[in-house]
């Protein structure tokens, strides 16, 4: 599989690209952010590390780049901690955040666990009728496609998988606790907001007005619905 990696310190750039390549990942390493964009515009890759702090063009509008033609997950690395860092590269598509300095072996935990949700969220499946269609937005599992009014909505696996979840539930608010522990895979932990970030970037994708929004309805307290 292939993983691109981005860092303006040549060290950490190494040191990610070591590790991951002694996985047998094929690595694509760039100290230039441009050089980077040239690869991406070129070549579709599996994964991407970026760093936020890059000179010229920063990390997230990399990320947004990407997020505007592809859906494969985007890990940034940061040196910054602060939440509304973190927010704004989740809310513009980053799948992941890692904060320096960092064990390696995280990142490469991390990577293994974003490629095998990506693997999973992108299976086709051959059964028939497996799809929803609620006021003009479609989504369909087996193909993995998502239309809103006949037009393509490029959603992130994450973004799909979320939903789908919520159309599954037909209707039935579904806990911020329940989207965390089923998408993610990982025990939702009081205070985490992840989800809330990924519905309004949901929202956005679909056109939704903030305070009346048509498909993905908010039970204040509760979690979130499909409209019908």
């Amino acid at each position: 599989m292939k993983i691109l990696v981005l860092d303006d310190e040549k060290e950490i750039a190494d040191l990610i690209s070591l590790y991951l390549e002694n996985e047998g990942y094929e690595v694509y390493k760039f100290y230039s952010p441009r050089e980077a964009l040239a690869c991406i515009r070129e070549n579709e890759m599996d994964l991407a590390v970026l760093d936020v702090m890059l000179p010229e063009i920063d990390g997230f509008t990399i990320c947004k780049y990407i997020r505007e033609k592809y859906t494969y997950p985007v890990i940034m690395l940061t040196a910054k901690v602060e939440n509304t860092d973190k927010i704004n590269g989740l809310t513009i598509g980053a799948d992941d955040y890692i904060t320096k300095p960092f064990n390696p072996l995280e990142v490469v935990a991390r990577v293994k666990a974003q490629l095998r949700r990506y693997k999973r969220y992108n299976y086709k499946i051959s059964e028939k009728n497996d799809y929803y269609e609620i006021g003009g937005l479609f989504i369909n599992k087996s193909t993995h496609e998502c239309t809103l009014l006949g037009k393509p909505v490029n959603l992130t696996p994450i973004e799909f998988n979320i939903l789908w979840l919520l159309c599954e539930k037909d209707g039935n608010v579904v806990s911020s606790e329940e989207i965390f522990e089923r998408v993610w895979g990982e025990k939702y932990l009081d205070g985490n907001n992840t989800v809330m970030v990924h519905i309004r970037r949901l929202r956005e994708k679909l056109g939704e007005k903030p305070r009346n929004p048509k498909f993905i309805k908010t039970v204040w307290g509760v979690g979130y619905k499909i409209g019908k």
